[in-house]
């Protein structure tokens, strides 16, 4: 009996430490401290309706974590990584060849006719591992680098 409760108490404090660690959109914070260990640097706000909104950096290039599926401004499902670039002379031509070649991001000009590179990231029913966000944040600094130098940026 002894050996059972033991066993019980362990099973549930690994699935409580494995919960913990888990990066989900509906705990800013969460993708706050994943980025932080994997070296980025991370600062928390809100948008303009009050969503959250992390602001982060790679591959020499600012970028924004945007947060999608909240109810009111908490319990969001899922998030969109966002860079951009004012000015430059990348043509539409450029940007659809970006996206033809690539399976994950995609790119497009802005309303201001700039570009623009997004990658989304379900966080839904549980979200990822640390490991699983932070190769997803090293896939994410990979496509800036490379957008850049397909555009010249």
């Amino acid at each position: 009996m002894k050996f059972s409760l033991a066993v019980a108490a362990l099973a549930l404090s690994i699935g409580t430490a494995a919960s913990a660690q888990m990066v989900t959109a509906a705990k800013p914070q969460s993708i706050i401290d994943a980025l932080q260990a994997g070296g980025y640097k991370a600062i928390l706000g809100k948008d303009n309706s009050g969503d959250p909104r992390i602001e982060s950096a790679a591959s020499g290039a600012k970028f924004v974590i945007t947060f999608y599926g909240c109810t009111k401004n908490v319990d969001c499902k899922t998030v969109t990584f966002y860079a951009g670039w004012s000015g430059g002379k990348s043509t539409l031509e450029q940007i659809n060849e970006w996206n033809k070649n690539r399976r994950f991001s995609r790119a497009y000009k802005d309303k201001d006719g700039d570009p623009v590179i997004e990658l989304d990231v379900d966080l839904d029913d549980g979200g990822m591992s640390q490991a699983l966000f932070i190769d997803n944040v090293q896939f994410w600094e990979s496509a800036i680098g490379g957008f850049k130098k397909h555009l010249g940026l």
